[in-house]
């Protein structure tokens, strides 16, 4: 989420928040909710998509399963950038988070319709409001605050304590029901989430004040009707293309997978290309922008491992764990919940470690020490895979054990990540760069979700230990040329 977002007009003032303004309550909320039926689908999209017919399940293979997994989240960090640009430029940030909630909880309506065809439908419009809510509800809590305000910080932090307060509740509820009642059900309770966010939305927006009220940079006249040309346009290509696909007898889950694969590839590439041969940019910009490529790779790598937690990883706990407590099994999404809750209390120790170590440990160090602890989790799951071949079940304590490294590793280069992105903008693009940051983790997962393909082919245990392995040696590599990516930073660290 972006620190340095613009800041409009302060929002009444009254009642506070734990000392914050009253209208962080509201974001808190809405953001909680949104992230409640999010990490509530996401939780059992994949073992609802393998489940046998028999099951209530669509019995997709494994790989493929995967691979739409990663494409979906890829897709949903991808229309960021659209997103944040609609709002910037057309709806402002209130109104497009409020339509994208609405989107939402329409797309989790129409997942828990009891068909085959709905949770694609579904995934569709939930990308579609996501892009819109998501990074315009962080520029409204910047909004809140003047940019040099010393609660500024820490009102961020609270609202990132609401992310992972749904992220953590969201697979208990989704989980039991989508498990053991009927999976349609787990989606609608998390349509019903995401209702909630909405209506508590707008019964608190007298809170918001003129924060996020308009475009921060609208277009009129003719560049408006020019813009929405364009974009109709764009539409129109791909609904030709996906006219094509249907004619050809090519429009195929596996088709569709590749195609938005190559599409999240191929933006990046050109992003890049567009800041970095800008004329307008400064040389020292220049070479910070190529420092910044670095870092991007490196994130690409560690969202590729960290995110198959919800697909290969969530796999393995529904087919080699020991569930079973007391006579309860319990339902397999349920270790879902294991990630937000170590993040919320390990967050506080990381922003102390890394105040105290201050300038010591570099940008690029921290970022090869994440990608290490992400290798390493992969490592310890061979050992998990290896100690449950022949069909014993293992310890949901590996589990617990592997996301417990893979958050260190994620305090080690999330935050610093977004730090970064922000401190390595050139000027002319400094708004855009959260967009840009958000398209790491939309090339990770989609390239994971090709990657994670290979997990139904190989052994288990090759499997994670090949790219463990792999996310371990591009760690070593880092700190091998942090030098010279620092050199390139020219005096950020």
């Amino acid at each position: 989420m972006s620190s340095d977002a613009p800041v409009g007009a302060r929002p009444p003032a009254g009642r506070t928040f734990f000392g914050h303004p009253r209208a962080l309550s509201t974001l808190f909320l809405t953001e909680m909710w949104e992230r409640f039926s999010f990490y509530g689908m996401r939780a059992i999209l994949v073992l609802y998509l393998t489940a046998t017919v028999a099951d209530g399940g669509l019995g997709i293979g494994e790989s493929t399963a995967n691979a739409v997994y990663g494409t979906y989240n890829a897709m949903v960090y991808l229309m960021a950038l659209p997103g944040g640009w609609v709002a910037d430029r057309l709806l402002g940030a209130r109104r497009s988070v409020l339509w994208g909630g609405v989107v939402i909880a329409a797309g989790h309506y129409v997942m828990a319709v009891p068909t085959g065809w709905s949770v694609f439908a579904g995934m569709a419009l939930i990308v579609l409001g996501t892009g819109l809510l998501k990074p315009n509800i962080s520029t409204m809590v910047g909004d809140l605050y003047e940019r040099d305000s010393p609660r500024r910080d820490a009102g961020f932090s609270i609202f990132y304590m609401g992310i992972n307060l749904g992220a953590f509740i969201a697979p208990l509820i989704t989980g039991f029901l989508g498990e053991k009642i009927n999976w349609h059900l787990g989606f609608g309770a998390a349509a019903v989430g995401m209702t909630f966010g909405v209506a508590q939305y707008v019964l608190g927006r007298r809170n918001l004040g003129d924060a996020g009220a308009r475009p921060a940079d609208p277009l009129l006249g003719a560049d408006r009707r020019r813009a929405l040309t364009r974009a109709g346009a764009v539409t129109g290509v791909l609904l030709v293309v996906l006219l094509a696909l249907l004619l050809t007898g090519w429009f195929t889950v596996n088709t569709v997978v590749n195609l938005l694969t190559a599409v999240t590839v191929l933006v990046t590439v050109g992003y890049f290309a567009r800041i970095l041969t800008d004329r307008e940019i400064s040389g020292t910009e220049r070479r910070r922008m190529k420092a910044y490529v670095w870092l991007f790779v490196f994130a690409a790598a560690f969202w590729l491992i960290y995110d198959q937690a919800g697909s290969v990883l969530n796999i393995f706990a529904a087919d080699r764990t020991d569930r079973n407590v007391a006579g309860f099994t319990f339902p397999a999404s349920w270790l879902q919940s294991v990630n937000p809750i170590l993040i919320i209390i390990g967050a506080p120790l990381a922003a102390w470690l890394w105040l105290r170590l201050g300038h010591r440990v570099s940008t690029p160090t921290k970022f090869a020490v994440g990608l290490v602890l992400n290798g390493l989790s992969f490592v310890l799951m061979a050992a998990a895979a290896q100690a449950a071949v022949g069909g014993d079940l293992v310890s949901p304590w590996w589990l617990v054990a592997v996301y417990a490294i893979q958050v260190a590793g994620e305090l080690s280069l999330s935050p610093v990540g977004l730090s970064a992105t922000t401190k390595l903008a050139p000027v002319k693009y400094a708004s855009q760069m959260l967009g840009l940051w958000f398209l790491a983790t939309a090339v990770g997962d989609a390239i994971g979700g090709q990657v994670a393909r290979l997990a139904q082919n190989w052994s288990q245990s090759a499997y994670f230990l090949t790219f463990g392995l792999a996310s371990v040696l591009l760690g070593v590599a880092a700190v091998m040329f942090t030098r010279q990516i620092r050199g390139m930073m020219a005096g950020i660290h």
